[in-house]
C-alpha cells in the first residue's frame, strides 16, 4: 500500500444531461465529459468553447464609468494635457501599461508611464509619486492593474488637481477611492464577466478609447491574462486564445527578442507564457525597476530589443539564484522552529521581490499556507507575500485581522502585506486559530482534481490532440488530469541521477509509456504485479521523428497491501518506511537505527499496529509470525531474511536410513565415530552432519548413549517412534518453514501472508483470482 501525496478529488458532472446528437460536433465521450464538467450543456456552447470567437467578447460600454473616463481622456488629448499611466511591476502590470501607452500614442496623446520601485516605494500608487507627477505637469493619471485600494492616494490626487482614473481587477475593499472614474468589472453590476486580468481591463479601456477592436494589442493582453493566473474562461479564454496566436506571429521587436531568449519556437502556448515569458517579465520588477520590461515591449528597434531581452534573461537567472538561497534559509527556519498551521518566516535582508515565489515553494513542500517576510529594522516593520492552500482563503481570513496590517491586499490564494514587526506573534496566533477552526488535517494536503478515469487502450495520439482543443488551459479550465489504474509490465528508474520513474503498460497489444519526473524514489515502493493508481496529464513524446502518447504522472497510490521480496539478497538494507514500522529479528544488534525492533518472543499484546513489517529472520514456527502479522496489521511486508544452513535443502534422512544406522549400532554394540565416521560417509555417501543428526535423534529417544563420540547401544530401550523426537520434529518444522517462507515463489509467499491478514477483509475469490 502506498498513500498519495495529495488529496484526489473527482470532478462531478453537471446535473443537466447534454444531447450530443449533432454531427457538427464530432467528439469522443471523454471530451464530451470534459465539456460537461466545465458547465457546457448545449451544442452551441460547445462550439463557442472549442472555437472561441472575438464576437463573443462583451461590449466595454457595459463597464461602469468607462464612457465618462474615455471622454476625459479625449479631452486631455485635445487639450494636449500630460497623461501618466501608473502601472504595476508584475507581468500583468507591465502588459497593461504597454496596452494603454500604445493606445494613447496611437491617438496622439502626450503621455508617459510610471511604475513604482518595489523596494523604495512598494505596491500601488503613492503620494510622493503623485506629487512628482503634479510637479511635472501631469493633470490626468490612469492606473492599470492597481489602485482599487488607494483611498488616501485618490484624496492626494484630488488635492493636487489631478483627475485620477483607476483601472484595476483586484478585490475591492470596504471603501472605494474617491476619484474621477473607477473602471473595474467587480464594481460594475451590469458587466457580465468579473474575472478580467488587469490587462483585460486596460484592453477594454483601450478599445473604448480607440473606437474599434484593437487586434494589434491582443499579444500583450495574452501575456498579462495568462501570467496573472485569472480564470481562463469567458472573455479571458477569447483574449488568451487569440493572444497566443498573435504572439506566435508577432512582429513586435520586444516579443520576438523575448521569444528568442526563451527559446520559444513554433506555436506559442499558455505554458510558454506561464513558465518562460511571464517569469522573465516578472523578474525585472522583482529585482530592479520594471521600466525595462515596458521599454522592451514598446521599442521598435530590433537591436535594442535583443539587448534588453538578454539583459532581462540575466536578471531572471539572478532571480532564480536568490529564490533558491532564500528558500534554503526559510526551510532551516521552519524546521528549527515550533510547528504552526500557517508558516510564517521572516529575516532581515531578504529580497522582497521574490518572497511570493519562496512562499509558493514552502506551500508545496509543507502543505501549509506560508507567509515570507523581510524585516526592515529601521522601520520596525515586516513586508512580504503569502501563498495559500486551496482549502484556506487567505484574503478573507487576512481581512478578519485587517487592523493588524499596515497594508494588505490580494486574492484567496495570494496576498501581500506590510505590518509592524511587533504584530507578528499576534498575526501568527490569529491565523493559526482561523485555520484550525476551518480545516481538518486532510484539508492541508494539496488537491488534485481528476477529470476522468482512463484505460490504457483508450490513450493514443488522437485523444491527446482532441483534448488539446480545450486549450488554452488555466484556472477554471485546468488541463485535464486523468486516473489510470493498471499493473505495469515494467518499472525502472531513469536519468543520470536515477531520480525519474518510468513505467510501461501493456494492454491488448497496445503499449503506453508513463513518466514521473523527480519520482524515482517511488520505484522501491512498487511490488511485483501491484496495481497502481496514477493521476496525471496526457502528452505527446516526440523522439527521432516518432510521436507517441504518454502519461505524465503527478501522483501515485497503491490501494492493495504489498509484499516486497528481498529474500536471500546480499544487500538487505531496504528502507520503505521508517516512521511506522517494526523489524522482526532474532539478533540483539540493531538492524535499522531508525526502525523499532522486536523479536519472536516479544509479548504479542504489547505490539501496536504498524504500516510496515520488516521480517529480517525466520521464526521458530509459522504460528509466531502469523500472530505478529495479525496483531500489527501491516499493509506492507518486507521479506528480507536469508538462510546460512538450509534444513530444507539438506536432504532429510529417510526412515530406511535411520533403520540401517540403528542396525549397525546393534550389530557393533559400540560404534566409535572418531574412527569410523569417514568409513560410513564413504560407504553410504552421507554427510557428517547427517550422521550426527541421526545419532542425536537416537540419543534423544534413549536408544543409545553417546560419550566423546562413542555410541553405545542401550539395552531394553523404551519403544518410541522417530516422531517422538523433539530434534526430529524441529528439523521437520524448520524445513517446512523454509519451504513455505523461503523457497516458495512470490505468489505462494504472498498467498500465505494474505492468509494471516483477516483484517484486510479480502474476499476469498479475490485471493484466488489474484493468484
Amino acid at each position: 500500500m502506498l498513500q498519495s501525496k495529495a488529496n484526489w478529488k473527482y470532478t462531478s458532472l453537471q446535473e443537466e444531461a447534454v444531447e450530443w446528437e449533432d454531427d457538427a460536433v464530432a467528439l469522443s465521450p471523454i471530451v464530451k465529459q470534459l465539456l460537461q464538467q466545465r458547465g457546457i450543456t448545449s451544442i452551441e456552447e460547445a462550439r463557442q468553447f472549442l472555437s472561441p470567437d472575438i464576437k463573443n467578447l462583451h461590449s466595454p460600454l457595459k463597464i461602469d464609468s468607462i464612457e465618462r473616463a474615455a471622454v476625459r481622456v479625449h479631452k486631455a488629448i485635445d487639450n494636449d494635457e500630460k497623461i501618466l499611466i501608473y502601472g504595476d511591476y508584475d507581468a500583468d502590470g507591465v502588459s497593461s501599461t504597454t496596452v494603454l501607452i500604445k493606445a494613447l500614442e496611437e491617438l496622439g496623446a502626450n503621455c508617459d508611464f510610471y511604475i513604482p520601485n518595489r523596494f523604495t516605494e512598494g505596491y500601488g500608487p503613492n503620494e510622493a509619486a503623485f506629487r512628482a507627477a503634479a510637479e511635472n505637469g501631469f493633470t490626468l493619471i490612469i492606473t492599470v492593474d492597481t489602485g482599487i485600494a488607494s483611498v488616501y492616494e485618490a484624496h492626494v490626487a484630488k488635492e493636487l488637481g489631478i483627475d485620477l482614473i483607476i483601472t484595476d481587477h483586484h478585490e475591492p475593499q470596504e471603501e472605494l477611492p474617491d476619484c474621477f472614474a473607477i473602471i473595474h468589472p467587480k464594481c460594475s453590476e451590469g458587466y457580465p464577466f468579473q474575472e478580467l486580468a488587469g490587462v483585460g481591463v486596460a484592453f477594454k479601456f483601450a478599445q473604448s478609447l480607440l473606437g474599434y477592436f484593437p487586434k494589434h494589442l491582443l499579444e500583450f493582453a495574452a501575456i498579462g491574462t495568462i501570467a496573472d493566473l485569472v480564470p481562463l474562461v469567458d472573455e479571458n479564454r477569447v483574449l488568451a486564445f487569440y493572444g497566443l496566436h498573435a504572439l506566435t506571429i508577432s512582429q513586435n521587436p520586444g516579443i520576438k527578442a523575448l521569444k528568442r531568449v526563451c527559446k520559444v519556437e513554433g506555436n506559442v502556448t499558455e505554458e510558454d507564457v506561464g513558465f518562460l515569458i511571464g517569469p522573465r517579465i516578472n523578474a525585472v520588477g522583482r529585482l530592479e525597476n520594471a521600466d525595462l520590461a515596458v521599454q522592451l515591449l514598446l521599442t521598435d528597434d530590433d537591436e535594442i530589443a535583443q539587448e534588453m531581452a538578454e539583459e532581462i534573461n540575466v536578471i531572471n537567472d539572478e532571480r532564480k539564484k536568490i529564490v533558491n538561497n532564500i528558500f534554503q534559509e526559510a526551510q532551516q527556519i521552519v524546521e528549527s522552529s515550533a510547528t504552526h498551521d500557517v508558516i510564517i518566516v521572516a529575516k532581515e535582508g531578504w529580497n522582497e521581490g521574490v518572497l511570493g515565489i519562496v512562499a509558493s515553494k514552502l506551500v508545496r513542500k509543507y502543505d501549509r499556507p506560508a507567509i515570507v517576510l523581510t524585516i526592515k529594522p529601521e522601520l520596525n516593520t515586516v513586508k512580504g507575500s503569502a501563498r495559500s492552500i486551496p482549502a484556506f482563503d487567505f484574503f478573507k481570513n487576512g481581512m478578519r485581522i485587517r487592523e493588524l496590517f499596515t497594508h494588505f491586499g490580494g486574492h484567496a490564494q495570494a496576498a501581500g502585506m506590510t505590518f509592524p514587526l511587533d504584530n507578528l506573534p499576534l498575526v501568527q496566533e490569529k491565523l493559526d486559530t482561523f485555520i484550525r477552526e476551518e480545516l481538518t488535517e486532510s484539508d492541508f494536503k494539496q488537491v488534485i482534481e481528476i477529470s476522468a478515469q482512463l484505460k490504457v487502450e483508450e490513450i493514443d495520439e488522437e485523444l491527446v490532440q482532441e483534448i488539446d482543443r480545450l486549450a488554452p488551459f488555466g484556472m477554471k479550465n485546468p488541463k485535464p488530469v486523468f486516473e489510470l489504474k493498471e499493473a505495469p509490465a515494467d518499472a525502472r528508474k531513469i536519468g543520470s541521477a536515477k531520480n525519474h520513474l518510468k513505467l510501461l503498460f501493456k494492454k491488448n497489444d497496445q503499449t503506453l509509456d508513463s513518466i514521473g519526473f523527480g519520482m524515482g524514489e517511488l520505484y522501491e515502493h512498487i511490488s511485483p504485479s501491484a496495481v497502481l493508481s496514477l493521476v496525471g496529464e496526457l502528452g505527446i513524446n516526440e523522439w527521432n521523428g516518432h510521436r507517441k502518447a504518454q502519461f505524465l504522472i503527478e501522483d501515485m497510490k497503491i490501494d492493495e497491501w504489498q509484499l516486497f521480496d528481498y529474500r536471500g539478497k546480499k544487500n538487505r538494507n531496504v528502507h520503505l518506511d521508517t516512521n511506522n514500522a517494526f523489524v522482526i529479528t532474532t539478533s540483539s544488534e540493531p538492524v535499522y537505527a531508525d526502525v523499532e525492533q522486536i523479536n519472536y518472543d516479544t509479548s504479542i499484546h504489547a505490539l501496536e499496529e504498524k504500516q510496515t513489517l520488516y521480517i529480517y529472520d525466520l521464526p521458530a514456527n509459522l504460528a509466531q509470525l502469523k500472530a505478529i502479522i495479525k496483531q500489527t496489521k501491516p499493509v506492507n511486508i518486507v521479506a528480507c531474511y536469508h538462510i546460512e544452513d538450509s534444513a530444507y535443502l539438506s536432504a532429510f534422512p529417510s526412515r530406511e536410513e535411520f533403520v540401517w544406522f540403528y542396525a549397525l549400532v546393534r550389530k557393533r554394540k559400540v560404534l566409535d565415530l572418531k574412527t569410523e565416521l569417514q568409513t560410513i560417509m564413504n560407504h553410504k555417501g552421507w554427510s557428517k552432519d547427517r550422521i550426527i543428526f541421526i545419532s542425536n535423534v537416537f540419543f534423544e529417544l534413549g536408544f543409545v548413549k553417546i560419550e566423546n563420540g562413542v555410541i553405545e547401544l542401550e539395552t531394553n530401550p523404551e519403544k518410541k517412534d522417530l516422531s517422538d523426537s523433539k530434534l526430529y520434529q524441529e528439523r521437520l518444522n524448520r524445513a517446512d518453514i523454509e519451504k513455505q517462507l523461503y523457497y516458495s515463489n512470490y505468489e505462494e509467499l504472498k498467498m500465505w501472508m494474505e492468509s494471516c491478514m483477516d483484517y484486510l477483509n479480502i474476499p476469498e475469490e479475490e485471493v484466488v483470482n489474484g493468484l
